[in-house]
């Protein structure tokens, strides 16, 4: 049984990652399309030419579509077969070029072959058990990890964290907390841990983005900090979330800095480190909690 469940679960992430390469690459062409139109609508006197580029942008904003538009290469626009739309295998058997122009896919690959990964890893590690509540919680966690591998693909390619994912993932971290307080005989006590979780994860954040103006995090990760404190729950689990993020950042850093591919004034994406602590708080903070309450208790 646990090996079939494991071979779903890899099924179900490469599944997920093809659909968020297309969610995201959709989403920012869409965003780009309704700058533009937004520009347009903003002239006093729209000319002829400015009607007929209004309808172009809208039939191309309609073909973008997760639900309407059909799939197609990003760069010539060519419907995509279903033997071109094999999660990692067609990738794999293009060698990331498109079949109808030989551009390079824009798609990562890493989307669908690492997404499986963390499904079956939660799966592996899950802290609680696979019935009634833990059963629910980790149907969500396998959205909450969809969401995040979005974010953090967005986060590394377009520096943004969009609010059309980070507030539904919110929603639906509050919906389980709630769940939880009601359903399952969390009680006050899952309710006061979210609320703290929330304070410490998206509270510091709050404060060095209004101290730094900006300069130091990005609003995105206030609003990420929402999401990720629900889920932590409590102050030690922010606590150790936000230690692992930063601890992930500068693993990350320093090679780069090393080597002068990174330099101290330039900008990198503090979101998807985020999501990888929260990861990490989620499936093995009980563990963490333990091993640090045990070095305090020596000390």
């Amino acid at each position: 049984m646990t090996v079939f469940v494991i071979v779903v679960l890899a099924a179900l992430g490469m599944i997920f990652g093809s659909f968020v390469n297309a969610l995201i690459w959709r989403m920012h062409g869409q965003a780009e399309i309704r700058e533009q139109l937004d520009k347009l609508a903003k002239r006093k006197k729209p000319s002829k030419a400015d009607t007929a580029r209004r309808q172009t942008l809208e039939q191309e904003l309609q073909s973008l579509s997760m639900s309407k538009g059909r799939s197609m290469c990003s760069h010539c626009h060519h419907p995509l077969a279903a033997v071109d739309l094999v999660p990692l295998f067609s990738w794999l058997f293009l060698r990331g070029k498109c079949r109808y122009c030989k551009h390079r896919i824009e798609d990562t690959p890493l989307l669908e072959a690492g997404l499986p990964l963390f499904f079956v890893a939660s799966y592996i590690w899950w802290p609680l058990e696979l019935s009634g509540y833990g059963l629910l919680s980790f149907v969500i966690w396998l959205v909450v990890l969809v969401a995040f591998a979005a974010l953090t693909a967005y986060d590394f390619r377009w520096y943004l964290l969009p609010d059309k994912i980070i507030w539904p993932l919110a929603g639906l971290a509050l919906l389980q907390v709630l769940v939880h307080v009601v359903f399952f005989d969390g009680g006050v006590a899952a309710l006061t841990s979210a609320f703290w979780g929330v304070v410490i994860c998206s509270g510091i954040f709050y404060v060095l983005h209004t101290a730094s103006k900006g300069e130091w995090i990005g609003g995105g990760d206030v609003k990420l900090g929402i999401v990720l404190g629900l889920l932590a729950g409590g102050p030690l689990p922010g606590f150790l979330l936000i230690f692992t993020a930063s601890l992930f950042g500068t693993l990350a850093s320093i090679p780069m800095l090393l080597q002068h591919k990174l330099k101290r004034t330039s900008v990198i994406p503090f979101g998807p480190f985020l999501m990888l602590a929260g990861v990490v708080v989620v499936l093995l903070g009980y563990r963490l909690s333990d091993w640090f309450n045990s070095l305090i208790l020596l000390g």
